[in-house]
C-alpha cells in the first residue's frame, strides 16, 4: 500500500486553489439555488457552513492545547448587512492567516485516534474545502475533479481518519478485505473490515492464512474514490468487483 504523505504546505497550497474556486461558483448561484449533493441545502446554506467550519477551526487553533476547546452554543453566523460570501471570504482569510503562521507540531485538539498535533487542521480544511467546492460547483452544473494528489491523500484521510474515528454513515458489521485503486495517482489502499472496525493494510501482510471472507475490489479516479467516500457520487460509477456490501461500511462524510 502506498499513501501520499502530505505536508503542511502541500495542504496550504491545496487551499489557496480550493477557496477561490468555491467562491467563484458561490458568487455565480444565486443564493437559492439547491445544493444536489447536500439535499435540503441552498448555496446558501453551503456557504455560511463552510464559514462556520473556518470559524470553529480557527478558535480551536488559535486556542492550543489537547482538550476540546468550548464551543459557541449558537454556531457564527453572518452579521446584518452582510452577505454569506462575505462571511465565508472573512472566515476563510482569517484561517488562512493562522495557518500561514502554524507549527504542524504544536499540541492541538482534533477528534480522530491520532496525535493531538496541530498539523491535523490544514489537512482537514483542504479536504473540506475541495469537496464542498464541488458541491458548489455542482449546484451550477460545472463539476471539476478533486486534483489528483488531493484526492487521493482525501482518501487516504478518510481510511486513516475518519473511519478510525467512528464516522460512517450507516452502522452495521462488516468483514473482508477492500482494495480500492486510483491509477491516475498511482495509489492503492488495501483495508480490512472486522465488526465495526477497520484496519489499514500493507500489500503483504494480506497474503497471510486470515479467512478474509468477501472481498471486493474498487477501481477510479482518485477524485472519484473521495467522492464516493464522501457520499458524493456512487459506487456504481465507478468500477466494482466482488462484494459491494462491503462498500456501505466506507461511507462517511
Amino acid at each position: 500500500m502506498s499513501r501520499l504523505h502530505g505536508t503542511k504546505d502541500f495542504w496550504i497550497g491545496a487551499l489557496r486553489t480550493e477557496g477561490p474556486a468555491f467562491a467563484a461558483a458561490v458568487a455565480e448561484a444565486p443564493p437559492e439555488t439547491p445544493v444536489l449533493s447536500c439535499p435540503g441545502w441552498t448555496i446558501t446554506d453551503l456557504t455560511v457552513h463552510l464559514g462556520e467550519v473556518y470559524t470553529w477551526v480557527n478558535t480551536i487553533v488559535t486556542t492550543g492545547g489537547t482538550t476540546r476547546p468550548e464551543r459557541p452554543s449558537v454556531p457564527a453566523a453572518p452579521p446584518a448587512g452582510t452577505s454569506a460570501l462575505e462571511f465565508w471570504q472573512q472566515a476563510y482569510d482569517r484561517l488562512m492567516a493562522t495557518f500561514d503562521g502554524l507549527d504542524p507540531e504544536t499540541p492541538t485538539w482534533n477528534w480522530a485516534p491520532q496525535p493531538k498535533k496541530a498539523g491535523f487542521w490544514p489537512r482537514r480544511m483542504a479536504h473540506e474545502t475541495s469537496v464542498h467546492r464541488w458541491d458548489a460547483q455542482l449546484a451550477i452544473a460545472a463539476g471539476e475533479p478533486i486534483e489528483a494528489k488531493l484526492a487521493a491523500d482525501g482518501v487516504s484521510e478518510v481510511l486513516d481518519t475518519w473511519l478510525p474515528a467512528g464516522r460512517r454513515k450507516a452502522t452495521g458489521q462488516w468483514h473482508g478485505v477492500v482494495h480500492l485503486a486510483a491509477p491516475d495517482a498511482g495509489q492503492d489502499w488495501y483495508l480490512r473490515l472486522r465488526g465495526e472496525g477497520v484496519a489499514l493494510l500493507d500489500t503483504d501482510t494480506i497474503l497471510d492464512h486470515d479467512d478474509h471472507h468477501a472481498r471486493v475490489e474498487v477501481t477510479g479516479t482518485a477524485s472519484d474514490l473521495l467522492l464516493a467516500l464522501m457520499g458524493r457520487v456512487s459506487f456504481d460509477t465507478l468500477g466494482v468487483r466482488g462484494d459491494r456490501a462491503l462498500l456501505d461500511g466506507l461511507r462517511t462524510g
